[in-house]
Order: structure tokens, then C-alpha cells, then sequence
């Protein structure tokens, strides 16, 4: 075995790659997606040693063009996940007990095949199943990903730094030990760097996982696992399972076994996932460790002293890039009166210069939604605010899914700041604004606070250097992730740890060392150099 303290890479952000005319970035992406579009793939289930094929499959397709059929996966039976499950365990007595440094070898050795080898075909991946334009797709799957696997594993070392005081006859020690059992972990279509991450930075830690891909994003699932092995990952310590999401939970959460549960998804799924824990807590050999990041209805706060092009430039990329389907994207925004037509004039402007098509068309900034569930919610309120009194689709408002699931970016104007587009989680490009007077900041910070259920993110833009105090105060508990004259999408590992609170989540901070340190379970370790002889004190005389 190694001896020595070994001092890791230090991590650095990955540079995003512009992707202009005739450069080699362009050229090796498009190469990727046309090949990538033309084939046809057979996604297994990943357990163990074994590529599992049940021929109980799904098709897969792209969302802007849902007649094209780029493969399919494989669908789990109760079997598949009990086998799953004991596997992972089998794999955790070794693994577990791997050294640190080989373990952080693994995700080292991934993120450069990411950065390197595998960066024009999980962008192209990424591209194809969850419809992101380039730019989208490599801030995402190449360069986030990247980030949480390199910051991942100095984290690792910082917390195993963390150490407590000793004396001359006293060592104290702190060890940093995987969870007794398996982690769940069940990952969103909307971000491959989630998909890769919930999964990662608990086997990171001596965990081993049984991963549960969106149905939407198995496709690019799929080359993440590619990458995890061909990193020397060992076999059954990340476990890739695709079927019935209810039968899937039914027998991990009900398994004695269950240690942790790393979640990115609905607000309503993280709900029953605890309660189901909370019913079946008396069976598990220790308390599970629930994680998650859930929905978000997030805002943009605008200040009479602030500047029109910066406001609207939050709101068409906070709400409009990856068709809102962030969940951070900026779904609900508070245009104080005096600058509103100018306001509005702008909007009306960008969003109207906005080209909507194929990710392979690097002209387009927006594409499709990820589904025809999804297109049709959008759809259905999109036609309501046309029908209200109190609403009115001032931009955009068309929709058409004959090809693709193509949603128009779509501003709602309502004079009812309670209104359900600004309540209601849409997770679309749809933006609902409310022109408040620009005497009553201090009273729409309040309605801010109180509108939504959920604390994801939030935006202000401001001049004045006191009205960002009493935003940043009053907004203290309404977003996870504030920002100050910037869009409220776009966290950057390491420099913005992700996540919030009330119905967003538990805050745990997805690419921080707090979301690691939910992976380990601590033991204290004193030892005594001259141990005593004699049970009698000094006070005894």
C-alpha cells in the first residue's frame, strides 16, 4: 500500500469552448451528432459485471424531431433491482475500503476523458436526447461535469483534513467512513452533469449506488457510464438501472439495506420518496441520508434604478436559454412601472430576434422541450392566460408539435401578482411579469417572499446600493442561490454552490463540500499513549 500524504491536482474550472465558425470544436461536435443521429443504440441495464438486456425496451428519440428513433434501453423487473441492490453491497467490501486516492484517481481519470476523448460525444449526446444547443450542452455535459469531478475530489481531501486537536498523551482522530449500505441515487433529464454527479460523488466517498437515469436523458446516461468504466470504475460499484420509476423506488426504499437516497427531480417525488422512508424507517439498519434539489418558481427583481438592456438580458437568458427547463431558470419577474415600456419595447426586441430549430443548427437559441407531457402543461397554460381577464400573452404564445415539441418563448403580463403562472412551477420558456409601483419596492420584496412555495433561486438588478441590503435581506430565506445584477441561472462549481430550501430542496449544496460530507458517517478515534492503572482520583485524597 502507498504511504504519504498526497496532494491532489488542484481543481480548476474547465474552459468552455466557444464553438465559433471553423473551429475544430464545431467541426468534431457536428461529426459526432451526425454520426451519433444515424445510428441506432441498445441501452443495457448496468449491474455488476454485466450489460443486461431484458428485450422489454423503450424507444428513445430526440425532442425536435420525435419521429426519429435513435435507439432504445433495456426495463427493469423487481428481480433486475434486488440483483442490483446485492451486487452493490458485495462490491462495497472491497470498495469501501479502497485507498482514497485511488478512488479520487477514477473520477480524475473520467473528467479528463470527458475534457478530452468523450467531449464531442456527450455534448452531441446531450444534444440529441434533451435538445440543447451547443453552448447549453457543453457548459453542462463537458464543463460542469468536469468541475464536479475535479472539485469533488479536492473537497474529499479537505474534509479528511478536518481533523480534531490532540495533546502530548492524547491522539484524537476523525475518520471519514462510506455509509453502511447502498445509495440511491435518481437523476433529472435536464442536466447531464446531475445525471453523472449524484452518482459520483457518493461512490466518490466509498459509497456504491444504485442509479436511476430519467427515462428522457438514458441516452446520454448511457455515455457517462461508458466514461465511469472505461476510468477503471470496478464493477457494481455504480449500478444503472432504467424502468417503472414506482416498482424501481417500491423495492429500494423498502430494502433494510438503504443508506442514503441522492435525489434531482419534482418536488411531489422528493415528498412520497420521504414519506415512504418515514414509513419503512423501523426496517433500515441505520437512518437514511436524504438529499435533494427539487422545483423552483424563480424570479427576477427589478429596482427603479437599475438598467433596461441588463433587466432584460436576465430575463431572455434566465428564462429562455435551454427553454427554461432549469431549475433555476427565471419563471416569474417584478418590473417596477416607470421602466416597464422601455422594458417591454427591449423584450419585445430579443425575443423576437430568437431563432427556434434543430440543436445542429448553431443559429438556433432555443429548440425543443424535453416532452409532449411537457409541451402539453405549457400549452394548457399558455391558452388560459389568453383566455383571463386579469393575464395576457404579450410575446410569443405559439406552439406546434408536429415535428418537435416546439414551445415559442412566451412573456405573460398579469395584473395579479398571485396569479398561477407566477405560483406554479411550469418548467418552460414561459415568463410571467408583474409591473409593480415603483413607490412599493419594499412591499413587492415582501410579495416576492411570500409568493412561492418553493427557495431555489432569485435575481435582483439594482443600482442603489441600499436597496440591494434590503433585498439581500428580505429575499434571506426565498432563494438558495442569490444573485446581484446578473440572471439567476448558471451556478459554477466551486465558485456557487447549488441548491435551496423550503419546496426546493434540502439545500445540501450539489458541488460543495457540504454535499460530500452527506456521503460520509463519521468515527472518532481516541487513543491514550499511558493509560491509567489506578480508578482513584486526586480528589479522593
Amino acid at each position: 500500500m502507498l504511504k504519504g500524504f498526497f496532494q491532489v491536482p488542484k481543481a480548476v474550472n474547465e474552459p468552455v469552448k466557444t464553438y465559433a465558425p471553423n473551429s475544430p470544436e464545431k467541426a468534431a461536435v457536428l461529426a459526432a451528432y451526425k454520426k451519433m443521429w444515424n445510428e441506432n443504440i441498445d441501452v443495457p441495464l448496468y449491474i455488476g459485471s454485466e450489460e443486461i438486456r431484458t428485450n422489454n425496451t423503450k424507444n428513445m428519440s430526440a425532442p425536435h424531431d420525435h419521429k426519429h428513433n435513435v435507439g432504445k434501453f433495456h426495463l427493469a423487473e423487481k428481480s433486475h433491482i434486488e440483483k442490483a441492490i446485492n451486487v452493490a453491497l458485495e462490491a462495497r467490501k472491497k470498495w469501501s475500503q479502497m485507498p482514497w486516492e485511488h478512488r479520487a484517481s477514477v473520477f480524475l481519470k473520467a473528467a479528463e476523458l470527458i475534457a478530452g476523448p468523450y467531449r464531442a460525444r456527450i455534448n452531441a449526446a446531450t444534444m440529441i436526447a434533451q435538445s440543447k444547443t451547443i453552448y447549453q450542452a457543453e457548459i453542462d455535459a463537458s464543463c460542469e461535469l468536469i468541475d464536479f469531478l475535479r472539485y469533488n475530489v479536492q473537497f474529499m481531501t479537505q474534509i479528511y483534513n478536518d481533523q480534531p486537536a490532540s495533546n502530548s498523551d492524547v491522539w484524537n482522530k476523525v475518520e471519514y467512513r462510506a455509509l453502511e449500505g447502498f445509495v440511491y441515487a435518481i437523476t433529472p433529464f435536464n442536466f447531464t452533469a446531475i445525471a453523472g454527479n449524484l452518482p459520483a460523488s457518493a461512490a466518490l466517498m466509498g459509497n456504491v449506488v444504485v442509479w436511476k437515469p430519467a427515462a428522457t436523458q438514458v441516452y446520454s446516461a448511457n455515455i457517462v457510464m461508458q466514461i465511469f468504466k472505461e476510468a477503471g470504475l470496478p464493477d457494481g460499484v455504480i449500478n444503472m438501472v432504467m424502468g417503472d420509476s414506482a416498482m424501481i423506488s417500491e423495492v429500494v426504499l423498502s430494502n433494510t439495506h438503504l443508506a442514503g437516497v441522492h435525489f434531482t427531480g419534482s418536488t411531489g417525488v422528493f415528498n412520497d420518496i420521504w414519506a415512504k422512508i418515514g414509513t419503512n424507517i423501523s426496517n433500515y439498519k441505520t437512518y437514511p441520508r436524504i438529499v435533494g434539489e427539487t422545483g423552483g418558481k424563480d424570479f427576477i427583481v427589478a429596482h427603479p434604478s437599475s438598467i433596461v438592456k441588463q433587466v432584460v438580458t436576465g430575463i431572455t437568458r434566465g428564462a429562455f436559454e435551454y427553454q427554461g427547463q432549469k431549475c433555476s431558470a427565471a419563471s416569474r419577474a417584478y418590473i417596477p412601472q416607470s421602466m416597464w415600456p422601455a422594458v417591454k419595447e427591449q423584450l419585445t426586441t430579443d425575443v423576437n430576434s430568437m431563432k427556434m430549430g434543430s440543436p445542429e443548427d448553431f443559429g438556433n437559441f432555443v429548440t425543443a422541450v424535453i416532452s409532449e407531457a411537457s409541451f402539453d402543461k405549457l400549452a394548457r397554460y399558455i391558452d388560459q392566460a389568453k383566455k383571463d381577464s386579469d393575464a395576457e400573452v404579450i410575446i410569443g404564445g405559439n406552439y406546434d408539435k408536429s415535428k418537435g415539441y416546439f414551445i415559442e418563448p412566451t412573456v405573460i403580463l398579469t395584473s395579479n401578482p398571485k396569479y398561477a403562472t407566477m405560483e406554479t412551477e411550469l418548467f418552460g420558456p414561459v415568463i410571467t411579469i408583474y409591473v409593480y409601483e415603483d413607490a412599493k419596492w419594499s412591499e413587492t420584496l415582501k410579495l416576492v417572499d411570500e409568493t412561492s412555495e418553493y427557495a431555489l433561486t432569485g435575481a435582483i438588478f439594482s443600482q442603489d446600493r441600499y436597496a440591494i441590503v434590503e433585498a439581500t435581506q428580505a429575499l434571506e430565506n426565498a432563494a438558495g442561490n442569490f444573485y446581484i445584477n446578473d440572471k439567476p441561472t448558471g451556478a459554477v462549481v466551486g465558485m456557487q454552490p447549488f441548491g435551496g430550501a423550503r419546496g426546493s430542496g434540502t439545500n445540501d449544496k450539489a458541488g460543495s463540500m457540504q454535499n460530500l460530507l452527506r456521503w460520509v458517517s463519521t468515527r472518532t478515534i481516541k487513543e491514550t499513549f499511558v493509560t491509567a492503572e489506578d480508578y482513584r482520583y486526586p480528589f479522593l485524597g
